[in-house]
């Protein structure tokens, strides 16, 4: 995709990137955030509570997004021995980037609606497309993380609810086999036309034209139609 959009339409490329710095950003730095809040400063000493997208920012993972769609950040560390409540602490922090990005999903949003719908835009200025991708791109890292599989941020809530001795088991095997079945299931969307997330796509699409009141595929595929 993004190569696609360099050679093509570079200013548009750049707002792609703009949205995902942005996006990755604010997640990252938000799990920071509560770390803190909840008694740990980890993270803070470490130099991720911040909103400096180079202290996020892993350049294999970054580099991956950019190619492929599928990519990752530096992860944010916590010391759960320094938090107030570990257990739910921990899925507090977790669930903190998924949050913010559906706060960043529903301002942009709110910003795509008051200036496109307002007529104050064109439907194809760059400041619209930028809000555009930036929905989209939050719908689908809060959907794709919140998904129950270590590392994704899903799975401290998984292993919240699923503490008990008895569910030991089912706990080894998201754990051992989860990144496994992930791995492989983006490897396969990367690499061929299964829509492997489709449980992803779909909903984000429907969030998005919620959102922005149009039909956001149709709108993505307007973008494309300019390369």
């Amino acid at each position: 995709m993004f190569l696609d959009l360099f050679f093509g339409s570079p200013m548009i490329a750049l707002a792609w990137v703009a949205a995902i710095l942005i996006s990755l950003t604010v997640h990252e730095f938000s799990h920071a955030l509560v770390g803190k809040l909840r008694g740990d400063r980890t993270a803070e000493r470490e130099g991720r509570l911040t909103l400096n997208p180079i202290s996020h920012m892993d350049p294999l993972g970054f580099l991956l997004i950019l190619l492929f769609g599928f990519g990752w950040a530096k992860p944010v560390p916590y010391n759960p021995y320094n938090l107030k409540d570990p257990k739910w602490d921990a899925v507090k922090i977790g669930l903190a980037g998924p949050a913010s990005n559906l706060v960043l999903a529903v301002a942009a949003g709110l910003g795509f609606r008051f200036l496109v719908g307002g007529a104050a835009l064109s439907g194809l200025n760059l400041l619209a497309i930028f809000l555009f991708l930036s929905i989209l791109l939050n719908l689908f890292l809060l959907l794709f993380n919140i998904i129950p599989v270590h590392p994704l941020d899903g799975s401290k809530l998984f292993f919240a609810l699923f503490d008990q001795p008895r569910h030991a088991k089912l706990r080894h095997l998201v754990a051992t086999r989860g990144p496994q079945v992930l791995m492989i299931a983006v490897l396969l969307s990367a690499f061929t036309n299964l829509n492997i997330f489709f449980f992803i796509s779909e909903p984000a699409f429907l969030a998005c034209d919620a959102l922005t009141g149009t039909s956001c595929i149709g709108y993505f595929s307007a973008i494309f139609s300019l390369i």
